[in-house]
């Protein structure tokens, strides 16, 4: 029995479940009677839900025999897709398998769906000498899954990877090309080598658009309207959604069009294909597949897919597209011999010698005629920039709280509507109304309780929002992910480029001589250095190069490079082509800088030539700075002299590893410590005399490891790191607002903790743990070392100290301030997340936090603050982390290396402008963190209004729904041009305008609510609703108990019973007989109040300060209820005939008129009330406070009001149930658990090691 049931891409961001199935005819036919039953509705229903139409259409089957695929995700989303099975036909099974090439024809292989006969009709004519072989496939997110056999499950066939080749198999057995037949037989698999991003037709988006539920439901209404003849309100309503549909469309057809014009650009070029060793054809980029081999010209060009590197060839590659860094990256060949070339070809490891999809290769190096050659391992959506492409066209769902809660609020809306089209039903049959109207005015009250124009009313906020960030400097293209900011509750922050100035400046040298280190100097570029191994290294241990005849490279290349004052020449093409070997980069000193003894010789300008070229160095040969490894070395030759030299340069620590012990100072530890500990960042020089045998062509297939060993240590260049001017200021704005702040940094562990204590985000008396994890090792466990870093001054004894909960934000020490942080490097994160999985996993539950190994393995999650030496995909780790214990994460960064966390965190901040920007949500114009406050800020302001206009949305419905609902009791309704004023004049003005208010120019500690389904906001709109229909119902039955009450017609005349002596006769005599009973006291009365009520709400509810600016400097929504208030006093109070007409308002007695004012007063008093001092002043201080805030927050002013506080906050809390609620977050949990820990922090010099996965011991060193 075959499985029913796989999982692809496993252990995959994309991972998904897949379930088999094939048509059923008889389920086919109960579908399509029950569409032709419900109208097309239950077609609509299948549609918005894939699983519902497979299982409603299909029987399920196994994975092999299946017609349809039933797709499921693995995430917290658990998104449904339906994809169609397809058949084609190969002469092999996959495509790297050995075929008969001879045999390989054209085959008819369409988009057949399991339609055997017809693709096999014309075989035995076309290829009777070989039968093909039927491969099912099905494509999803523009990748291709086939079947496999042996797997008994689909797969993707990425590229050459595949094979898993060593290098030097990549050099042996894939450096010659592909024949053209074996090409296309490739070409079957993996299609065009194209990143096709297909624009759809208006039409298609379109039909999409409009078949959305919100836009069905709005069809529904319009038409339910149209039958009752409310045109006007009908018309207003498609006037709307047009206006929506169009702006939508615009929207999206303009991103699908800038996405493929980015996409296109220059991705379909012409390229040099090699067909065995020397056969060389021009072809288009489109019909490369992984194997061929392409040339690279000297000027260069766009790659079209992903290649490396073989047989000695250079480039110099911008890859800005694709990881936001313009600094030009020295590509070279992949290592074919030694250890290097038996390693198995990886190309997140090998990324040095590959060439992405979309970068820019500036130029070539070759040496005498040599062709720069390339293997092509991945094209099409497999390359890089394909992946980066797909994430951008198929998005994850944002998943924010806010939004679900409106689901659940909408429902409940919906349960509120179901009641009421009940009652109408039983209310209308009662009084043996019509049928036709029974139906209509049931299904009105659908339309009444779930308002049509809410997202519209919600989409607002955000819109202004996002031009208020354009206004500053930062763009958005993800602007639902807005609202998200303001939840941020803690911040990831790159280092260099971030937090401190992109540039390095050199602070000085500390060479060593004679074994120990000499005193710091401050020029390097003096004369007396120019002859000195130091200086060399300095000089040509770098991936500098000139474009044209501007040197360019890495920052801190550039910056060691000028320091030494030397200059840098480049052979031309023309010379390369004369000599063999020679090397491509030349460098020398000036000639001002040159010793005394060597400037004096000037008998002849042959003689000061030959002076000179002793001071020349050629560069024979680059080994690439790799993070991996966080070193780079070179190979040069003096000019002149036959040896050979090798330099190293990169960490202190990796490189006194691999110098010689009797070269290293013993005062090392404490002098890089000394800078390190000062903010400085240190490099680390050495140097190596090559053997004279040592040839040129040997030197280029040496394997680096072999080359970068027994070492002379030569000493340290220290650069400097300058904080940027706003980041402490900024920081410090993040921690008043109870926003944690976490580094996250390639850099030195001591630079960092110096960086981090300069901005604040370690202050001065805080003291700093480093966590050391160190591997197994023979038969002792993986364990974790803590050491404390220093001192901190006015540090008070631990012994001593009390540890306070604050249940939002973890721990404090002494009161308010926390007391230690966690410093952890890459290396440990990755030994901690290996094997000690379940300190950071997401489902560590406070039951298994009982013994303190646990307890103090959480706190790296919730008390660390620096992470140093970490790569860029344990960044995306540790943000993933973060957010496994309920964290909302911001990561803010300059784009080099950042990416994967950018687009992973909640909310993205991009500092760089360049292509790579699309993957974050959000771009700042200004290169400092300033942006992160302004963007939190504004978050919340849009949070807020979201709440405030869903609110506003939710009490028009329930307001209206009252009014109709007693209307109906007496077989009455509000009038055509009653809903068009309320819906169109009122509503929906106030609920745009409302939306306007700036964010509040400070961040405060109260963070924003989260949820719609909480304590205070249910509270608030329970209360409202309350006093509204109570309201209502007080108006309703005081009208009916007036003396000059009546049931109305047209002759009526309740005027002139009024002691005013008003009298409006003309009126009532010109009225036409009202058919529907609109006119009449009641709604009349109803009406002005419900109006009233609107108003009173929308200012009620538009809260301003502390996360928006007050509601009377928004001078739009202060003057549109100013008009509205005006007008309807006017009209109450003196009618107005037309306007009466118009709104089919009848006439009714002045002293009932003031009465209706008295109401509308003491109700927007009552409302104001429960909502101000009741909810903001009284249950916010008392009860709801207590649960964001924990205990120990704040302190009051007398012991009296404390003794108050206490009292009313245990009776309310017990009122409400909040006395023994637990925190909803899990970090609060986790942190509530450890606070008792008397073992925590560790003491130092304490190891835990990993005994079992579900315990620890800690013991002292």
């Amino acid at each position: 029995m075959m499985k029913r049931e796989v999982t692809i891409n496993e252990g995959l961001e994309d991972e998904m479940e897949v379930w088999g199935y094939r048509p059923c005819l008889w389920k086919m036919i109960l579908v399509g009677v029950g569409a032709l039953c419900s109208g097309g509705l239950l077609l609509l229903l299948l549609y918005w839900l894939p699983e519902w139409a497979v299982k409603g259409t299909c029987t399920h089957t196994s994975l092999r025999e299946a017609h349809t695929l039933l797709l499921r995700t693995t995430d917290e989303f658990k998104q449904w897709f339906r994809a169609k099975v397809h058949v084609m036909l190969a002469p092999g099974k996959g495509p790297f398998d050995s075929v008969d090439l001879q045999t390989i024809v054209d085959l008819p292989n369409g988009d057949a769906v399991h339609t055997f006969s017809t693709v096999n009709e014309d075989l035995p004519e076309m290829c009777s000498h070989s039968q093909p072989i039927q491969i099912h496939y099905f494509t999803h997110h523009s990748t291709k899954y086939y079947w496999n056999d042996v797997k008994q499950g689909f797969v993707i066939y990425k590229g050459l990877e595949d094979l898993k080749l060593s290098c030097s198999d990549i050099h042996s057995d894939h450096s010659s090309g592909l024949s053209t037949k074996l090409q296309e037989y490739r070409r079957q698999f993996f299609e065009e080598n194209e990143i096709a991003v297909r624009v759809p037709s208006l039409f298609i988006l379109l039909i999409k658009e409009v078949l959305n539920p919100f836009y069905i439901f709005q069809l529904f209404c319009v038409i339910l309207w149209s039958i009752q003849d409310y045109y006007y309100y009908a018309a207003a309503i498609v006037f709307m959604s047009f206006i929506s549909i169009a702006t939508s469309l615009y929207t999206i057809k303009k991103q699908y069009v800038m996405l493929h014009d980015m996409v296109s650009t220059h991705s379909v070029v012409r390229v040099s294909l090699c067909r065995g060793n020397k056969d060389r054809e021009e072809a288009m980029s489109t019909d490369l597949v992984p194997g061929d081999v392409i040339v690279i010209p000297a000027n260069g060009m766009i790659m079209p897919c992903d290649a490396v590197l073989i047989h000695g060839g250079t480039c110099i590659v911008n890859e800005s597209m694709l990881t936001g860094e313009s600094v030009p990256v020295t590509k070279t060949s992949l290592p074919g011999s030694g250890q290097d070339g038996t390693r198995t070809y990886n190309l997140e490891e090998h990324k040095r010698h590959t060439l992405f999809c979309g970068t820019y290769v500036i130029q070539t190096r070759f040496y005498t005629g040599e062709l720069v050659k390339a293997v092509v391992v991945r094209t099409g959506f497999s390359t890089e920039k394909g992946q980066l492409v797909r994430s951008i066209l198929y998005p994850k769902p944002t998943d924010f709280k806010l939004y679900r809660d409106a689901y659940l609020f909408l429902l409940c809306l919906v349960g509120v509507a179901g009641i009421g089209f009940i009652y109408t039903i039983v209310l209308s049959v009662m009084y043996k109304v019509p049928t036709k109207t029974i139906i209509i005015e049931s299904l009105e009250i659908i339309t009444i309780a779930v308002p049509p124009a809410l997202p519209a009313a919600m989409t607002a906020g955000i819109v202004y929002a996002q031009r208020r960030l354009k206004r500053v400097g930062i763009f958005c293209i993800s602007p639902q992910r807005i609202n998200m900011c303001g939840q941020l509750n803690l911040v990831c922050f790159d280092k260099t480029g971030t937090l401190t100035e992109d540039g390095l400046d050199l602070w000085g040298i500390q060479r060593v001589e004679d074994g120990s280190f000499s005193p710091p100097e401050v020029d390097a570029a003096k004369e007396t250095l120019v002859n000195t191994t130091f200086m060399a290294c300095m000089a040509t241990c770098h991936s500098l190069t000139k474009i044209e005849g501007e040197l360019s490279g890495d920052p801190l290349d550039l910056k060691m490079f000028s320091a030494t004052g030397w200059i840098l020449e480049e052979s031309t093409e023309e010379e390369t082509a004369l000599h063999n070997p020679i090397m491509p980069t030349v460098v020398r000193p000036p000639k001002q800088v040159l010793p005394e003894a060597h400037q004096n010789v000037k008998n002849s300008q042959n003689m000061e030539l030959s002076e000179l070229s002793l001071f020349e160095i050629g560069i024979v040969r680059q080994f690439p700075f790799s993070s991996a490894l966080q070193r780079m070395s070179v190979v040069v030759r003096r000019l002149g002299e036959k040896r050979m030299d090798a330099y190293l340069k990169g960490a202190p620590e990796v490189v006194t590893s691999l110098c010689r012990a009797d070269t290293v100072p013993d005062s090392f530890a404490e002098t890089l410590e000394s800078y390190t500990g000062q903010g400085f960042r240190v490099i680390a020089l050495a140097h190596r005399q090559l053997e004279s045998k040592l040839s040129w062509h040997k030197v280029q297939s040496l394997n680096r490891d072999v080359l970068e060993t027994n070492m002379e240590f030569l000493g340290l260049i220290i650069m400097q790191n300058k904080l940027k001017q706003e980041t402490a200021g900024v920081l410090l704005e993040l921690r008043q607002a109870n926003i944690r702040t976490l580094m996250v940094t390639g850099d030195n562990m001591l630079t960092a903790i110096s960086v981090a204590r300069d901005c604040g985000m370690i202050r001065p008396h805080e003291r700093v743990i480093i966590a050391d994890a160190f591997l197994p090792k023979d038969t002792q466990p993986a364990s974790i070392t803590w050491r404390y870093s220093e001192n901190p001054a006015h540090l008070p004894d631990k012994n001593s100290q009390t540890v306070e909960l604050d249940l939002e934000h973890g721990f404090r020490g002494n009161g308010q301030d926390q007391s230690y942080h966690f410093a952890v490097t890459g290396k440990a994160f990755a030994v901690i997340t290996e094997h000690f999985p379940q300190l950071l996993q997401k489902d560590i539950m406070v039951s298994c936090c009982c013994d303190s190994v646990h307890m103090g393995a959480v706190q790296l999650v919730l008390r660390a603050t620096v992470f140093a030496r970490m790569a860029p995909d344990q960044k995306t780790q540790l943000v993933e982390i973060l957010q496994n214990v309920d964290y909302t994460v911001g990561m803010c960064g300059d784009g080099a290396n950042d990416c994967g966390a950018l687009k992973r965190a909640h909310s993205g901040i991009s500092l760089s402008e360049l292509e790579a920007s699309v993957a974050s949500p959000f771009t700042s114009t200004t290169s400092n963190i300033s942006c992160v406050p302004n963007l939190i800020r504004e978050g919340r302001a849009a949070l807020i209004t979201s709440f405030c206009v869903f609110k506003f949305m939710a009490l028009y419905s329930i307001i209206q729904y009252l009014s109709v609902t007693l209307l109906y009791s007496m077989l009455s309704n509000l009038g055509d041009f009653q809903f068009l004023f309320i819906d169109l004049a009122i509503v929906l003005i106030i609920a745009f305008t409302m939306s306007l208010n700036p964010a509040w120019k400070e961040l405060v500690r109260r963070p924003p609510p989260s949820s719609l389904i909480s304590g205070p906001l249910l509270f608030s709109v329970l209360t409202q609703i309350i006093t509204c229909l109570v309201f209502q119902v007080l108006a309703y039955l005081l009208v009916r108990r007036q003396s000059w009450y009546e049931i109305w017609t047209p002759q009526s005349d309740a005027c002139n019973v009024s002691h005013t002596g008003l009298s409006h006769h003309h009126i009532n005599v010109t009225s036409p007989v009202d058919h529907k009973n609109i006119r009449n006291y009641e709604n009349t009365t109803l009406f002005y109040v419900s109006s009233f009520q609107y108003l009173a709400v929308a200012i009620i509810f538009s809260k301003g300060k502390p996360f928006r600016e007050p509601s009377y400097k928004n001078w739009p929504f202060m003057l549109t209820c100013l008009c509205l208030y005006v007008f309807l006093f006017l009209i109450m109070l003196f009618p107005v005939p037309a306007i009466d007409n118009f709104l089919e308002i009848v006439c009714v007695p002045h002293d009932w008129r003031v009465t209706m004012v008295i109401i509308v007063i003491v109700n927007a008093v009552v409302s104001f009330m429960f909502e101000t001092l009741v909810l903001d002043i009284i249950l916010w201080r008392l009860v709801f406070s207590r649960d964001k805030q924990g205990a120990g927050r704040g302190t009051p002013d007398t012991p009296h009001q404390s003794a108050n506080d206490r009292w009313g906050s245990t009776f309310l809390s017990w009122l409400f149930c909040q006395r023994t609620k637990a925190p909803r977050t899990h970090y609060r949990q986790l942190a509530l658990e450890l606070q008792d820990d008397p073992d925590w922090p560790p003491k130092p010099s304490t190891v835990t090691y990993a005994s079992t996965p579900h315990t620890n011991v800690t013991v002292p060193m």
